[in-house]
């Protein structure tokens, strides 16, 4: 039986903030393609399944004035953004590794519209961003996350509020660790292409008279794209596996 409602509907409250700030910003959930009303109830239905983990921690805090807890409401949500944002963060360094992967490549069509966002981008970036966020998503890495937000409020408790620094510092890290794990995944592409330009610019300086331009396009694209089909799994497998390295670690 509850005993004090109006502190339990708080309590529920501060929890959806944390997590729904997360679910706001992580990829995946936060999708253009996921209608808002989807978002909205599973983050109700992850708030009730979370409270009576952390009941503990949240509802000595629900009894202050409406200033504190409007300073709480803003800090969980906050909180809970910074946690989705590294998600986010990760994921878009595959996006970036395939726009990298295509210029690398001369694969430069027209672009088309984005899978998971209303923007558009290269066929090639979409084919990586969708496949390793759908390998992501068979993995459970939601489920990292989610474990990770419970356990934050252990680290991260309600009265602790927020720290710039510490936020500013994680942030870095997970772009530090983000970038050298785009960086192994596309060097070999842009080794590739650095060495086909090299080797294309030789022989234009032998032979000016040939529209090396016109010739070269289709001979970078035709190993490049041979070059992807012989590592796109190991890239995938790379990218996955290197998510609960950078989303625990920090």
């Amino acid at each position: 039986m509850i005993t004090d409602p109006q502190g339990t509907v708080i309590a529920l409250f501060l929890a959806f903030c944390r997590i729904g700030g997360c679910i706001m910003i992580m990829p995946g959930f936060s999708s253009a393609r996921l209608p808002m009303e989807v978002r909205l109830f599973l983050s109700v239905a992850l708030s009730m399944a979370v409270l009576p983990m952390v009941w503990d921690t949240i509802y000595p805090r629900v009894s202050g004035d409406a200033a504190g807890l409007g300073l709480l409401i803003a800090s969980e949500t906050l909180v809970g953004a910074v946690f989705g944002l590294i998600a986010r963060l990760y994921a878009s360094g595959l996006q970036f590794a395939g726009a990298a992967i295509a210029m690398s490549i001369s694969f430069s069509g027209p672009p088309g519209s984005d899978v998971l966002e209303d923007s558009s981008e290269s066929q090639l970036t979409s084919l990586l961003t969708l496949s390793g966020l759908l390998v992501l998503f068979m993995l459970n890495f939601h489920h990292i996350v989610i474990r990770s937000l419970v356990d934050s409020y252990t680290t991260i408790p309600l009265a602790e509020g927020l720290n710039p620094r510490r936020i500013l510092i994680t942030l870095t890290d997970t772009l530090s660790a983000t970038f050298m794990i785009v960086l192994r995944l596309m060097s070999p592409f842009l080794v590739y292409g650095i060495m086909f330009n090299v080797a294309v610019g030789m022989i234009n300086k032998m032979a000016p008279q040939i529209p090396v331009y016109f010739i070269s396009t289709p001979y970078a694209l035709m190993g490049g794209i041979f070059l992807l089909y012989l590592g796109i799994a190991s890239m995938i497998e790379e990218f996955v596996r290197g998510f609960p390295l950078v989303f625990t670690g920090l």
